[in-house]
């Protein structure tokens, strides 16, 4: 322990300190034009990337890099073999960073031929990504980044319509992958995403600094207390509170399920429930409004919208995700005949709550109003940090601690440094599809496996989505599964902005689709629960995450935007009304309980009207509500009968 404190302290220093530079740094880059002094940025792109690149580096071997495991008893390695590995990465990145830069710029000074040297840096720059994206984000994307690289010098022996023209390790290879401002590991994502993601980041640090997430639950606490489901009911409503500010399923998990768990099970709700309650409660933070997560900043970017179009789409669907959660605590209360009672918890809101609460309002009051006025989601994301540095010292926990503003800047910079390091393996997938044409082929065979089927394009994706989502950020899954099946989607008739979202639907649900559900997992430790069962239950409770995105697919009135395809008013009513029932009929079936008991037949019955609600034919969907409405009606008719027998 002696030994690892002096390197411990040294790398956290490094960190800080790289950490806080990339904040700065991205700042002045994300700002309006207008405001920019020229002597202090924007960075040209050659250097802002290679810059970021380093840095982020940097920032994952000061916490992750095999030295500082090793001496932690976290890795078998001798230590001059771990030291030797963290200095050849460090070596090889800033071999990669100054050849990009270089390289770049006498690309755009004249003609410019590739030869092996640059291949060799190419290769250096992968396996530098590879290895740093196994030791933060496992084995999966890391394995997938390693396979797609294969299959671009491989793809030439592969069968049918995967065989390619072989690529070069001199001629295409450099191009392809790194020196590339448009795709590759350095190219267009990695930049979009330092101008319009980190100021986010770095506002949800802000605010994870203020406090506020302790007094949005108490707010949430507050609201439900007079409910049946009471603590079950305050998780939904704080885990979509403060998951709108981070847009990460495990951080929200461990931000409110510390405190909302415990209560659940005190009211009686068992272990697995829970922790699934929370666990799909704060994974639905990534799709509520106005912040979302980086997914949702990237998709506006890719689809060349505003990001107000993408806040205003996701709306109702976000709605009617929390909508089921609601159902769902509901049904399990009353299955459970647990009743309304008083939380062993302080649910009055102090004055500094209040504070924190209207801090929390006029960010996003900010954010909204710079999008209304026609600025960017970046020039969003800057202005809102620039309000948060000042307002947050409203708040008594920054006057008393002003060291955390500057711990804020840090914190943000630590979780980019290592988002970067999964889109750096993005974007060597990125690379080889658009080096190989692989899109189009496989758009190619998806449409003739599918005999020009939006249903089974749907599934198809929907489930690549989900295995590709397991155990990784939502980010990179959403963006490899849409640039590999998005040319499909379109081709079948589906708009840009609905195929992107309904895959993001898909990449935010694997956080809680067995069998690697890690948001389920972290709430199962929490909840004192066994994962895989808690994995299962919240997959489960979740359903809606995999019933919304067809349900919008087939009615894309549903998200609210031209880009969408429009609205009418009587047919948004009607898909509103029929998903709702739709919900309702869901949840209780897979509860077993209505106003009373149900037995098997009628659950069986209910599965099926859910599915006939979300048919696009009227004569099916109209008919499947009457029957619908008229079913609860008899179950509520039936619970006052067995009230009034009883009395």
């Amino acid at each position: 322990m002696t030994a690892i404190t002096p390197i411990s302290s040294a790398a956290r220093s490094i960190s800080a300190l790289v950490c806080l530079g990339m904040s700065l740094t991205a700042m002045v880059n994300s700002m309006p034009s207008v405001w920019i002094i020229p002597k202090f940025g924007p960075l040209p792109a050659e250097y802002l990337r290679s810059g970021m690149f380093l840095a982020a580096v940097v920032v994952v071997l000061c916490g992750v890099g095999f030295t500082l495991q090793t001496f932690g008893g976290k890795l078998r390695l001798p230590v001059f073999v771990a030291v030797l590995l963290d200095l050849a990465l460090l070596g090889m990145s800033v071999w990669v960073s100054y050849e990009f830069a270089v390289v770049n710029i006498e690309i755009q000074d004249g003609l410019f031929f590739f030869d092996d040297y640059h291949g060799w840096v190419t290769l250096a720059a992968v396996a530098v990504m590879l290895v740093l994206c196994w030791r933060v984000w496992g084995v999966p994307l890391a394995v997938f980044g390693m396979i797609s690289t294969l299959y671009y010098f491989s793809g030439q022996w592969w069968p049918g319509l995967l065989k390619i023209i072989p690529r070069s390790f001199v001629d295409s290879f450099p191009e392809d992958m790194l020196f590339n401002l448009g795709s590759g590991m350095l190219g267009f994502l990695f930049e979009s995403v330092i101008y319009t993601v980190f100021p986010f980041i770095i506002f949800g640090a802000l605010l994870e600094a203020t406090g506020v997430g302790d007094s949005l639950i108490r707010l949430a606490f507050k609201l439900t207390q007079g409910t049946r489901g009471g603590p079950a009911h305050a998780a939904v409503l704080a885990s979509s509170l403060f998951g709108t500010m981070s847009g990460v399923a495990v951080a929200n998990v461990v931000g409110t399920g510390v405190m909302t768990i415990p209560m659940i099970k005190k009211r009686g709700f068992s272990p697995h429930f829970s922790g699934g309650i929370e666990a799909t409660a704060s994974t639905g933070g990534q799709i509520v409004p106005p912040i979302m997560g980086a997914a949702a900043l990237i998709m506006a970017d890719q689809l060349g919208v505003s990001y107000l179009v993408v806040i205003m789409a996701a709306l109702l669907p976000a709605f009617f995700y929390y909508l089921s959660l609601f159902f769902n605590v509901i049904f399990e209360a009353r299955r459970m005949n647990i009743q309304t009672g008083t939380l062993d918890v302080d649910t009055n809101l102090t004055r500094d709550d209040y504070i924190k609460l209207l801090v929390l309002l006029g960010a996003i009051v900010v954010i909204v109003w710079t999008l209304l006025y026609g600025l960017s989601a970046a020039a969003a994301g800057v202005f809102v940090v620039l309000y948060m540095v000042v307002a947050c010292f409203l708040t008594r926990e920054i006057r008393q601690h002003p060291w955390k503003v500057v711990k804020g800047f840090i914190n943000g910079g630590d979780q980019f440094g290592r988002l970067l390091i999964a889109l750096g393996v993005v974007g060597i997938v990125l690379g080889v599809l658009s080096g190989t044409g692989l899109p189009v082929k496989l758009a190619i065979l998806v449409d003739s496996v599918m005999q020009h089927s939006l249903l089974m394009a749907l599934i198809v994706t929907g489930v690549a989505a989900l295995v590709f989502g397991m155990g990784m950020p939502t980010l990179p899954a959403y963006l490899t599964i849409i640039l590999i099946l998005g040319p499909s989607l379109t081709k079948l008739g589906m708009s840009l902005l609905v195929a992107h979202m309904f895959v993001f639907y898909f990449g935010v649900a694997s956080a809680i689709t067995p069998p690697v559900c890690i948001a389920a997992y972290a709430a199962a430790s929490i909840a004192g629960a066994g994962p895989l069962h808690t994995g299962f239950t919240a997959f489960r409770i979740g359903l809606a995450l995999f019933i919304v995105p067809f349900a919008f697919a087939y009615n894309p009135e549903l998200l609210l935007v031209d880009e969408a395809g429009g609205y009418e008013l009587l047919p948004l009513l009607s898909i509103c009304a029929r998903l709702a029932l739709a919900l309702w009929l869901l949840n209780s079936a897979f509860s077993r309980y209505d106003a009373t008991p149900l037995k098997p037949p009628e659950a069986l019955l209910r599965f099926g009207l859910t599915a006939a609600l979300l048919v696009i034919w009227p004569s099916v969907h109209w008919t499947a509500f009457v029957i619908a409405l008229v079913l609860i009606g008899f179950n509520q008719f039936r619970s006052r009968q067995v009230v009034v027998a009883t009395a």
